[in-house]
């Protein structure tokens, strides 16, 4: 029903007619103090206002009442009982010179209704819009009028990247947003969804997964499963610039706070790469002089090559002299005076010098130039996306063509002498044939040799079981062989065998984390002290001292070691693994840390959130409920990190929990920091990369 104007009564003075329209200047508008909403309209709220009023005009009037004075005269402003938004939109606008301060506002007078009763009605009886609505309204907005994203931003007072937000969301499948206004989705698994804008894979994905399947991080594994994440190796690698210059499609999620992308044309991107590769073999072949280079996007393990290592270059005279000024200088310092306490501020310092200039000439390391003329180099694509060098390659074809032994030896097969029997195979008599003289250096029969010999080795097994420390000096002469030289069974009277499991295969990118890098370091470390003939490998060996015997064959065994608990079952292995674990003290914290590409990724919400409350507290796994899962992960993953937190099969056996320790201070250490030894892209413990007596 509409309301008829009706007369408000002002005391003689001038009426002002309930319902009635007016044209009131805008610095004569002021706020009601009878508006019931308390709580300040939002920048961000007023800035869309103002955007909608500068291009589209005041699409709704305000409702106002006149201000009067304590006496009843009217004060000549007016006060905006339904409006404020509106009203302070406006005046922003004037603030920007937008507009003047008299600028005219069409206004609604309301002098019979209660301010605060129709201030509460404004503000209670409406009900926004429901979202896909909005969504669909925004994408018919810019198909229909030709807006773009900036453009419509200018107009609605948004960023573009929400207006970019909304199109995508309006670009879902019409089907999947009715099943959203009907309740069947939440907004997230729409978001979900709207990563990737065809709508005919969007229903794909619909079908595919059960209604208990459709979390929203499984939708958007589904919805990018043939695209590569932008942080994959070779997106990395290759540069995102780079692959969008060279035509690929970049797919970027409008959702999460990161941008998260993928890049849809992988062809493409593996074609960039490999040349990128090859490019930079190419360039490594002519600046260092290798024989041949090749590119690779993985590690090729199966290459069947040999190996040629850095050895110590030679120094120049000058070089060799310096050295030896610098010794005698040192001995003769050390010498006046014997007691390194009193030694004199100036002689510390020359000292000082002295150690200084003596590491400046220390060691360097290089290939042979006359091995690397038959050798070649690996170009391979690291985890981390940088391009990874593995040099000293020998193929097979250039390995040096081995000598073969004389009959002096032993070692060439002889005629068979016979087995006791004529040539009609009847037993020969004793007696009846006399024996032929033969010749007094004829080699002997195989079979003669090999009981012979079969006796040698039960004495040899003999004595070596009652001299350890010789047994020691051939178990790792034995392993030294297998490891460095890829031979053992012909060059070693030792029947050791030593595997080593290929781990690349089960841990994604494990060659470049933390304990890899340190292996292969102690290993190229002792590699350029091996000779270069397999025959001095023993006399290697026995002029190690102790120490660094021990070292060298603890790092041979340590190459075999496989705990690897995958299909294949090995449960006293795996027990033997933790009993070996427990006798090192193992603290795989300083090794591994929980990250979101490490473990977070790959598990559940649920297990996640089993996570921090027993590494954290029940009380931060609780902050965690609701979230989803990329920002559960976000808020976790440091939390977990700095409490050094370990799922059950990475934990030593006996070894005390950081994050269960009773005290509260070392708790309170735990999660407070430390050296960050566990913390990712960490190298570990120094002492891990240590090679006793390398200059031995």
């Amino acid at each position: 029903m509409t309301r008829q104007a009706q007369t408000a009564p002002t005391a003689g003075k001038a009426v002002i007619q309930t319902g009635e329209v007016l044209e009131i200047a805008l610095d004569k508008l002021k706020a009601s103090p009878r508006n019931v909403r308390r709580v300040s309209h939002t920048a961000q709220d007023i800035e869309a206002r103002a955007a909608s009023i500068r291009y589209k005009g005041l699409l709704q009037p305000l409702v106002v009442e006149p201000e009067v004075k304590e006496g009843g005269d009217p004060s000549g402003y007016y006060l905006v009982t339904i409006g404020e938004g509106r009203r302070q939109a406006l005046r922003l606008l004037a603030k920007r010179k937008l507009l003047s301060k008299r600028e005219p506002v069409r206004c609604v007078v309301d002098t019979l209704n209660d301010p605060g009763e129709i201030s509460l009605d404004e503000n209670t009886s409406r009900r926004d819009m429901h979202p896909a609505d909005q969504f669909e309204a925004w994408k018919d907005l810019a198909e229909r009028k030709g807006y773009s994203a900036e453009e419509i931003a200018a107009r609605s007072g948004v960023s573009p990247h929400v207006v970019r937000q909304r199109l995508r969301m309006g670009a879902v499948a019409p089907a999947l947003l009715d099943i959203y206004r009907e309740g069947g989705l939440t907004l997230e698994q729409v978001m979900a969804f709207a990563v990737s804008p065809d709508p005919e894979r969007q229903m794909q994905v619909y079908a595919q997964l059960a209604p208990h399947q459709r979390q929203t991080y499984a939708i958007r594994r589904a919805m990018t499963e043939a695209k590569v994440p932008a942080d994959d190796p070779r997106a990395r690698f290759v540069g995102i610039d780079a692959y969008v210059a060279a035509g690929g499609a970049l797919l970027v999620d409008l959702f999460t706070e990161n941008g998260e992308g993928w890049l849809e044309d992988v062809a493409l991107l593996d074609r960039l790469v490999a040349e990128k590769l090859q490019a930079e073999a190419v360039t490594l072949r002519e600046a260092e002089g290798w024989k041949w280079t090749a590119a690779f996007l993985a590690y090729p393990h199966d290459h069947g090559c040999g190996r040629i290592w850095e050895r110590p270059l030679p120094r120049t005279p000058e070089e060799e002299a310096q050295r030896a000024a610098l010794y005698a200088e040192r001995d003769g310092l050390i010498e006046r005076y014997p007691d390194l306490a009193d030694l004199p501020e100036a002689a510390e310092a020359r000292l000082a010098e002295i150690d200084g200039e003596l590491d400046a000439l220390a060691d360097t390391y290089g290939f042979d130039p006359q091995e690397k003329v038959r050798a070649g180099a690996f170009v391979v694509l690291g985890y981390d996306g940088e391009a990874r060098i593995e040099r000293g390659y020998v193929r097979p074809e250039d390995e040096p063509q081995a000598e073969v032994e004389t009959a002096a030896d032993g070692m060439n097969p002889e005629p068979d002498e016979g087995d006791g029997t004529g040539e009609d195979g009847e037993d020969d008599e004793p007696g009846e044939i006399e024996e032929p003289l033969g010749e007094a250096n004829a080699p002997i029969s195989p079979r003669i040799r090999a009981d012979l010999t079969a006796h040698r080795s039960t004495a040899l097994r003999y004595a070596l079981a009652q001299d350890p420390d010789l047994a020691l000096v051939a178990l790792t002469h034995a392993l030294l062989l297998r490891v460095f030289r890829g031979v053992g069974g012909y060059a070693s009277c030792l029947d050791v065998r030593l595997g080593s499991r290929h781990l690349a295969a089960d841990g994604d990118g494990i060659e470049d984390s933390a304990a890899a890098r340190a292996n292969a370091e102690r290993h190229e470390a002792w590699a350029r002290q091996m000779p270069d003939d397999p025959e001095a490998y023993w006399d290697f060996v026995v002029g190690l001292d102790a120490d660094s015997r021990m070292g060298l064959m603890a790092h041979c065994v340590s190459l075999s070691l496989d705990a690897v608990r995958g299909w294949d079952n090995r449960p006293m292995a795996w027990k033997h693994a933790d009993r070996l674990a427990s006798a090192l003290d193992l603290d795989m914290s300083d090794w591994w840390s929980p990250t979101a590409e490490r473990y977070l990724g790959a598990v559940t919400k649920g297990q996640i959130v089993d996570a921090v409350t027993e590494g954290v507290s029940p009380e931060a796994a609780a902050r965690l409920t609701g979230l989803r899962k990329t920002e559960m992960i976000e808020a976790a993953q440091p939390q977990l990190v700095a409490a050094r937190w370990l799922p059950t099969c990475l934990r030593t056996p006996g070894r005390p929990l950081p994050w269960a320790q009773p005290s509260g201070e070392a708790r309170a250490t735990a999660l407070g920091g430390g050296d960050g030894a566990g913390a990712p892209g960490s190298a570990g413990p120094p002492q891990a990369a240590q090679v006793r007596n390398e200059a031995a």
